[in-house]
């Protein structure tokens, strides 16, 4: 059996949906189960045991409509048995059609008969279960696949032992208070509107210094970097010193190595978020307020925190749609109290041990 597993774009969405490619081996030993997505997404799937090979859709090929449907040729070749794509854009839905596949399958949408044979409902309520909707729909995915019920729904990063010596050893050459926590910041989103705003985020990292003394390792690319210098000046003297700004990784692979040293990442939801609980590194996470709570709040016990304005105030949600919720994404933020923050935060440190 040949599988091909499709979601281009977003590492937390990539690696959410390796679930796809993880249950797959497991109900069929002997598959190949290919994966493709964008070049800025293939780290996070480096060395997992169950992804036979990695395809990358390149930028050059995808704007090119020539190249595109080189590319789309070279896929029909390989004769897959199944397709599952999680993306489902215009460039996904030709790569599927033209794939040859018995079997090809995406999410229900009023155009999706043209393209696949197997279009499956997405599910708008995740009732008792715990997993996010992120979680449910990717394994409704594997239905047509797989009839046996699916318990393996959590991520997995793999990392080899040489880089966690590397980071090891990198970490080892900055002067950490040896005997305190290492947290990763999540110091900004990757879009403005999930960015929980400076003069807060300094707030917080104050508390979280005065807490727990912890060595502070910010999170970003390097095109934020003025942004997250603009939040370390915010911070007190005291916290300044706590922070190791050039602690900084220079891939995602790297970055994967000194994450999984870490004692928590605290900070802005996102792609940093998922790739800490696949490394079994506890989380305390800011929603912004018109990211999807039911879909990404997941896998959240003591240990994994988050914080969403649905909770808060669930009453804005009957009234405002997300675009309006979006649009005034700052505003909401004020609606989440910062001493209700500090004091899961504080809960959250006896929870793991800090």
């Amino acid at each position: 059996m040949k599988f091909l597993i499709i979601q281009q774009k977003r590492i937390g969405d990539v690696l959410t949906s390796s679930i796809l490619a993880n249950n797959l081996k497991k109900a069929y030993p002997n598959a190949q189960v290919d994966y493709m997505c964008y070049a800025n997404c293939v780290d996070v799937l480096k060395n997992n045991p169950n992804i036979s090979n990695i395809i990358v859709l390149e930028e050059k090929v995808r704007k090119n409509y020539v190249s595109l449907f080189e590319f789309i040729f070279k896929i029909r070749s390989k004769k897959y048995d199944a397709v599952i794509d999680v993306y489902s854009k215009l460039e996904t839905n030709l790569i599927t059609l033209f794939s040859k596949a018995k079997k090809k399958i995406s999410y229900k949408k009023w155009y999706s008969t043209i393209f696949y044979n197997y279009n499956i409902e997405r599910q708008t309520q995740k009732g008792q279960n715990k997993l996010g909707l992120a979680i449910i729909n990717r394994i409704e995915l594997l239905k047509p696949i797989i009839s046996e019920e699916i318990t393996d729904y959590k991520p997995k990063v793999f990392l080899t032992k040489e880089e966690i010596e590397n980071a090891k050893n990198y970490i080892g050459n900055f002067p950490l208070n040896k005997d305190k926590p290492n947290y990763m910041i999540g110091i900004l989103g990757s879009e403005w509107y999930k960015t929980y705003p400076f003069e807060k985020m300094a707030a917080l990292l104050d508390f979280i210094v005065a807490q727990t003394q912890a060595n502070l390792f910010f999170n970003y690319i390097p095109k934020q970097k003025e942004d997250a210098l603009a939040i370390y000046n915010l911070c007190k003297e005291n916290t300044r010193k706590n922070i190791f700004f050039d602690l900084y990784a220079n891939d995602l692979r790297s970055f994967l190595g000194i994450l999984s040293q870490c004692d928590a990442l605290i900070g802005n939801e996102g792609g940093a978020v998922n790739m800490s609980k696949a490394l079994e590194i506890p989380t305390f996470s800011l929603f912004s307020p018109s990211v999807n709570k039911e879909a990404w709040q997941i896998f959240e016990d003591e240990k994994n925190v988050s914080i969403h304005l649905k909770d808060l105030k669930p009453e804005i949600y009957k009234e405002f749609d997300e675009k309006y919720i979006k649009e005034n994404t700052f505003k909401y933020f004020e609606e989440y109290p910062i001493q209700l923050i500090k004091e899961k935060l504080t809960h959250f440190f006896k929870a793991i041990g800090n």
